[in-house]
């Protein structure tokens, strides 16, 4: 099974672009991933001590244009072959676990097709962009699928509502594309308007009001700094946003801090971080610091799933991938050493600094040949049992909801 996708990931790009106009290549990966389990974690009864699970993705890139007029689609499959597929969809609410392969059961257009979902692996085809656009002198406007990333945070991004990546996420290429509609307008400044509107779906499949985004942007320019003024109506809730970035000597000053009148009241949340770039020892380096202040994580230390759940703000948040975190205050860094031209090699921690809790990772970024890359990531938690990271309680007598360390290898082939 898994020799007949290699070959058909290899043979579907030639063909497709040999005899599709407007094909404008892709990449296909292969990635795997290890993850281990403490003795006292609850996912030892579904996966054992070591989960193991293969990943193939497939993306085949369309573009086309005609003056001022574009078009964009871009086609996916992906496939998934492991453990964690074997997991019933009814435990994920209680685990805290996202779903292995995405779905459009929430987004406006349902454009995913779930081709195989059998124990032990699944197979989903989708458009993950599906988008015209019109681009005038000043004006921009795009209909359809597409990705946009808003804010000031380099790890933690209150200001990215729409669908922002998980912090420790290793593949960053490509976000998971929304239904919107996306506009900006360019002033003579430089500064800009960005607008977007999102609709989405509830559980009983109804668009309304209630799951849509609508949020307007204005970008613009200071003596020797930028700044962001935001306001937006995210799932029936208004936020109000200030950002921006400025020179600090050599380095790079960044923050936003967002004001949202959720279901308990208004809710403050921050974000700075602080860049430089130098060369350490004849390598190129750069390091972030970053400080989150997640003014929906939970006040006490109580970090047991009924307790998150019950946090109506916080529960759904996590749910909707807008946070990946439990905890109110949170710093992390990174240091990214250039080992040689074609090698990178990050260190991350991420951090909980009401615990004491974090979780490390170290990643490799190799590109071995000219479109092919190598990435391997590995990561380890670090903290005590009942902590964010060292494994929160799950109300049940010895048990946790840890998690031991963990390895990804992922190869990309781009076309």
């Amino acid at each position: 099974m898994r020799i007949r996708w290699g070959l058909a990931l290899a043979a579907l790009p030639l063909a497709v672009s040999a005899a599709v106009p407007g094909f404008d290549g892709g990449h296909a990966k292969l990635r795997g991933l290890a993850s281990s389990y403490p003795d006292d974690s609850a996912y030892r009864e579904y996966f054992g001590e070591y989960a193991d699970d293969e990943y193939a993705d497939l993306r085949l890139k369309f573009r086309a244009s005609r003056q001022r007029f574009s078009f964009q689609a871009d086609y996916q499959a992906i496939g998934q072959w492991g453990d964690t597929l074997d997991l019933p969809i009814d435990t994920n609410d209680v685990l805290l676990l996202p779903p292995s392969l995405p779905n459009d059961d929430r987004r406006w257009w349902d454009l995913t097709d779930t081709v195989s979902n059998k124990s032990s692996r699944g197979l989903v085809q989708r458009l993950d962009r599906l988008n015209v656009g019109f681009t005038g002198e000043r004006a921009v406007l795009r209909i359809g699928r597409q990705a946009v990333s808003w804010g000031n945070g380099l790890i933690y991004n209150p200001v990215d509502f729409f669908n922002p990546f998980n912090p420790a996420a290793v593949d960053t290429e490509y976000k998971l594309g929304e239904d919107m509609v996306y506009g900006q307008y360019l002033l003579e400044s430089g500064s800009d308007w960005q607008a977007v509107f999102v609709q989405r779906r509830d559980e009983a499949g109804k668009t309304t009001g209630e799951q849509s985004t609508s949020a307007l942007k204005y970008h613009g320019f200071g003596t020797e700094a930028e700044y962001d003024l935001l306001l937006a109506e995210n799932f029936n809730e208004f936020i109000a946003g200030i950002g921006g970035l400025t020179n600090l000597g050599e380095a790079v000053l960044r923050g936003d801090i967002t004001f949202t009148d959720a279901h308990d009241g208004w809710v403050t949340s921050a974000v700075a971080n602080w860049s430089w770039s130098w060369v350490w020892g004849g390598y190129n380096a750069t390091v972030v610091l970053e400080y989150y202040y997640n003014g929906f994580g939970l006040a006490d230390d109580d970090y047991t799933p009924g307790n998150i759940l019950s946090d109506q703000d916080l529960a759904q948040r996590l749910q909707r991938g807008e946070l990946y975190t439990i905890g109110r205050h949170n710093v992390a860094g990174s240091l990214l050493v250039e080992l040689a031209p074609l090698v990178n090699l990050t260190t991350n921690l991420f951090a909980n600094a009401e615990d004491g809790s974090a979780l490390a990772q170290w990643v490799l970024e190799w590109d071995l040949a000219q479109n092919w890359q190598l990435l391997s990531a590995a990561t380890a938690p670090l903290g005590s049992r009942g902590t964010e990271y060292g494994g929160i309680e799950t109300g049940l007598e010895g048990l946790t909801l840890g998690v031991g360390p963990s390895l990804l290898v992922q190869l990309a082939w781009y076309f």
